[in-house]
């Protein structure tokens, strides 16, 4: 590809909209444009690298078996008013009309469309285990786009769904995925860690997301490094030292302006460990919305996702004031002890329930309880682990109380996920197969997907400097970028040919045939910087007069000088072993086994 052709350009000023840096280069490179808040066109850069990305997750699916569909961006409403996230799902699901007055939605994930092919495709045990996969785009309707290409509402993604008879085909299937997963992002050479992960609105019953550890995340991961312990906040878990004692007489002791837990242990001269707080939240619970009250210790945060879970609950929001005192709770001073438990369902955290002689709320202002214990002096509807970890807590499969078994937390972005989805949708849908016995079973569905862009702009944010990106040989949009300082005739004839002769033996060369009126030699090293292809070659007269053609790897400082006769097996002896290194990545990679 010439330089001069290319329908974009690049950019010599940092972006005043880039919050990150992969966001910023992405930009300057000319690899994307941005079009409207999360909607962004990918340019001949950017869609030559996409399409690599998009050849090696073909790769690997079609490696464990996959066969690639495509299934449609536009569904009637009703598929998924039959699973219910028509009802579940927020404004980030597109809604819409057709002319018909009929209800539609955009794909945001297409679980509702493979239950109904599977619904009219399988009948037959026979016909199973099936696995279909597509690369598709889809649109979710973010409330906050940010980050360039990691958090979009346009997107590209690799979604794959499995379909067993039985819990252990899906096992089978959910495995081989992690194991593809991983080998994926061995070949964009960006390390990743699997971690577990709440299942969401996808719903079932596992789920692994595969992160990359940077601070640019939104997520927050809790890892083990001695134990190898790894989670999502939403449902990491720590060990408890619970604090059991003879039981105390309950007593009401006067603490001025102690609404907090920091305040409360100052005045009383205890630890807030010492303590059990009030939180509170709305949810709807068998369809009634309730006052969710919890009580947990005082130092630690609720996980509302765990929360969730616990009472089955959806919706959960913070409690406005006046819900909070319609049962009799003193916000600031509250505990269970006494309030009104109609409408309202009491979550206590399992450390709680096991402790005893917390100081707690009297549910009068300026007042608490010293000595209450669960139990004696008030129950919960649920007692449950709701507790939020935290960075220094142990982890949960320490076998000791020992500091070296403190759990370490790290930002990441989510770049895949995998979800054991069991029959969440093919029972809602209809999808039945009928077994050996002859009877009607539904299918058991597993669902993996991984985000491309996003994907992309990660392997930007991983591989770069402070000149621009540094693409790994796989997945960069050229091999070689051809820098011709095109000064005298010579140069020109000799960097055409080379352009040539490259170009016909296989080599991607992106050649930079601007003249020196349209980009100096500064510009023209700058942007080849900046788009962060492998191998530079520079022809010049210098060039020639020193020998031939100056190379320079992208990730190196120091460049060579090559014969011109040498560049073509000087240059495809550097690229195979640039792909050596992937290979080696590739051979390393975790397995499923490993992990366990």
């Amino acid at each position: 590809m010439r330089f001069s052709k290319i329908f974009t350009r690049t950019l010599r000023e940092p972006s005043k909209d880039a919050e990150i840096a992969s966001h910023d280069l992405l930009l300057r490179a000319g690899f994307i444009r941005q079009l409207g808040a999360g909607i962004f066109s990918y340019m001949h850069l950017a869609l030559r690298s996409v399409q690599k990305i998009k050849h090696i997750l073909s790769d690997e699916m079609n490696h464990i078996g996959g066969v690639e569909i495509s299934m449609p961006f536009v569904h009637p409403a009703e598929l998924w008013k039959k699973t219910n996230r028509w009802f579940e799902i927020d404004e980030s699901l597109v809604r819409f009309q057709d002319r018909g007055e009929r209800d539609m939605v955009l794909a945001m994930t297409h679980e509702e469309v493979v239950a109904e092919l599977t619904r009219t495709e399988i009948s037959s045990y026979k016909q199973l285990p099936q696995l279909v996969y597509q690369i598709h785009d889809k649109f979710r309707d973010e409330a906050r786009a940010r980050g360039g290409l990691i958090r979009v509402r346009e997107f590209i993604m690799k979604d794959s769904y499995s379909l067993d008879k039985d819990w252990e085909g899906l096992e089978k299937q959910y495995i081989a995925h992690y194991d593809a997963y991983f080998r994926m992002m061995a070949r964009v050479a960006l390390p990743v860690v699997a971690i577990q992960s709440d299942v969401g609105m996808m719903g079932g019953k596992v789920a692994h997301e595969f992160m990359y550890l940077s601070p640019i995340g939104e997520d927050t991961i809790f890892i083990s490094p001695k134990t190898g312990y790894q989670a999502n906040k939403e449902v990491a878990n720590f060990k408890k030292i619970y604090a059991p004692a003879e039981p105390q007489a309950l007593s009401k002791v006067h603490t001025p302006e102690t609404s907090s837990i920091e305040s409360l242990a100052a005045l009383l001269r205890i630890e807030p460990s010492a303590t059990a707080k009030a939180v509170f939240f709305m949810g709807t619970v068998d369809d009634a919305e309730k006052l969710i009250f919890v009580v947990i210790r005082g130092d630690w945060e609720v996980n509302p996702v765990k929360v969730q879970k616990a009472g089955k609950i959806k919706n959960l929001r913070p409690a406005q004031a006046e819900e909070i005192a319609a049962c009799g709770a003193v916000a600031g001073f509250a505990s269970p002890i006494g309030i009104r438990r109609e409408g309202v369902l009491v979550i206590a955290d399992d450390w709680v329930a096991e402790s005893a002689n917390l100081v707690a709320g009297a549910n009068e202002k300026d007042y608490h309880y010293l000595n209450t214990c669960y139990g004696r002096d008030y129950t919960a509807d649920i007692v449950a682990d709701i507790a939020a970890a935290y960075e220094g807590a142990l982890a949960p499969d320490a076998p000791t109380d020992h500091p070296d078994y403190a759990m370490k937390a790290f930002r990441g972005v989510e770049v895949g996920n995998i979800f054991q989805l069991g029959i969440k949708y093919t029972q809602g849908m209809g999808a039945m197969f009928t077994d050996e016995n002859g009877k009607a079973q539904p299918v058991i569905m597993g669902s993996y997907g991984i985000g491309v862009g996003r994907l992309l702009a990660c392997v930007a944010e991983e591989h770069r400097d402070e000149a621009g990106l540094k693409l790994p040989v796989s997945i960069a949009p050229y091999q070689v970028h051809l820098v011709g300082l095109l000064d005298n005739e010579e140069v020109i004839q000799k960097a055409e040919a080379l352009y040539q002769s490259l170009t016909q033996a296989g080599v991607e060369v992106l050649y930079d045939d601007r003249d020196g009126k349209t980009a100096t030699a500064g510009v023209k090293f700058s942007d080849a910087d900046l788009i962060g292809l492998p191998i530079r070659l520079t022809l010049s007269k210098r060039s020639l007069a020193n020998g031939g053609v100056e190379l320079k790897l992208r990730r190196e400082k120091e460049s060579q000088m090559i014969g011109y006769d040498q560049v073509l097996t000087t240059v495809q002896g550097i690229l195979q072993g640039l792909f050596a290194e992937i290979s080696t990545g590739l051979a390393q990679a975790q397995t499923w086994e490993q992990r366990r």
